[in-house]
């Protein structure tokens, strides 16, 4: 087949997450099989007009927010040549079933919802914007009833059902995880908590430096926050870190390389995840894996990668008082040793093998209909 996919960035893109990383292994695996895949996305300075990425050919035109769907229909109209159309949801999507007769998947990594409204647009504009999006994009969803969805966890699932898509519809594969398999995993001699994610309100980070603050007066620790996002806001994490007094505990390493971040995970106690909704949250797996265990806000996608009281904790509320309270729990000599163990056992469940042998299987039975 010939595969085209939409996304608001590429795997390249100096934003890209999580997300890009997911569609990206799919579309490695389809490759593997013999399929032909072109990724259509957003122009950044410095990117190439024409890319390719492991066999990926990428496209890149127009802005992310929102001029990147525009040029992609113009780009399709041009180039109708498809045997299947991936549209990927970022809060907002490409409107395929408007324009495209071809075969299509939606993906979704979650439904925004109130997201909307943690934008880092200033003051009020930012409860404008918040507002318009969390009250229209229930009618982005309204063409897509009969398109299928993939999604990555039962969570993203129960969110589509709420807002109208047929359960049918939706097909749940949990993401693979990319890292090494290693036998030893010898922690820091100080505690470390370990942040891991985009620098943005929505993943939490004023929270994880609330319970870092909390944390400081109940031991001898250190802590470590992993992740990348605007100068402007580094800096107000900064002075945030300055003002809860752990700034000389508080180290932020910005964005890491794989073997970097593998490198953290492995050396770090806990990672905290205090997101307020994922797909997934593909970095609880990673952390697993290096035999870290997690302790994580009670919200989609979060439920789903964390087994409570096997991998990690679940908090019973979504505050850092609570959340410092569980990382004491897991820290606990008894608790830790076996949650340590059976994150490695969890986090053996998931793999790339497994999702796009999976996610193969889904394309090539949409293609046929």
């Amino acid at each position: 087949m010939n595969v085209l996919m939409l996304s608001w960035r590429d795997p390249k893109h100096p934003l890209a997450g999580g997300a890009e990383q997911v569609m990206h292994e799919h579309a490695k695996g389809w490759i593997q099989a013999g399929h032909k895949v072109t990724l259509f996305s957003s122009m950044f300075a410095g990117g190439k007009k024409e890319d390719e990425l492991d066999s990926v050919k990428i496209i890149r035109k127009g802005f992310q927010l929102l001029g990147v769907q525009i040029c992609a229909f113009f780009w399709y109209i041009k180039n109708k040549k498809f045997d299947l159309v991936i549209d990927q949801f970022h809060g907002i999507p490409f409107f395929t079933p408007l324009y495209v007769n071809a075969p299509k998947l939606a993906v979704l990594q979650e439904v925004a919802k109130e997201v909307w409204f943690l934008n880092h647009l200033p003051k009020p504009l930012n409860w404008l914007v918040g507002g318009i999006g969390f009250i229209i994009e229930p009618f982005f969803f309204v063409p897509y009833k009969k398109v299928p969805f993939l999604v990555g966890s039962n969570s993203a699932k129960n969110d589509l059902v709420t807002i109208g898509i047929n359960s049918k519809h939706i097909t749940v594969i949990p993401h693979g995880v990319i890292t090494e398999k290693i036998k030893n995993f010898p922690k820091e001699k100080k505690i470390t908590i370990l942040f891991l994610g985009a620098l943005a309100r929505d993943k939490g980070i004023e929270d994880a430096l609330k319970t870092f603050s909390i944390l400081k007066n109940k031991g001898t620790f250190q802590f470590w926050v992993i992740g990348k996002g605007s100068e402007e806001y580094l800096s107000f994490l900064k002075k945030e870190a300055k003002c809860l007094e752990i700034e000389e505990s508080t180290t932020f390493w910005g964005f890491v390389s794989q073997t970097k971040k593998i490198e953290l995970l492995k050396k770090a106690h806990i990672l905290i995840n205090p997101s307020i909704r994922e797909g997934w949250g593909l970095v609880n797996i990673e952390a697993n894996t290096m035999g870290t265990p997690v302790v994580a806000y009670n919200s989609p996608g979060l439920v789903d990668s964390v087994k409570h009281g096997v991998s990690g904790i679940i908090c019973s509320q979504n505050t850092p008082t609570q959340m410092a309270k569980d990382v004491m729990k897991v820290l606990e000599e008894k608790n830790y040793t076996l949650f340590s163990k059976n994150s490695i056992i969890w986090s053996e469940n998931f793999s790339w093998g497994k999702a796009s042998v999976s996610s193969l299987k889904l394309i090539e039975r949409i293609s046929k209909t």
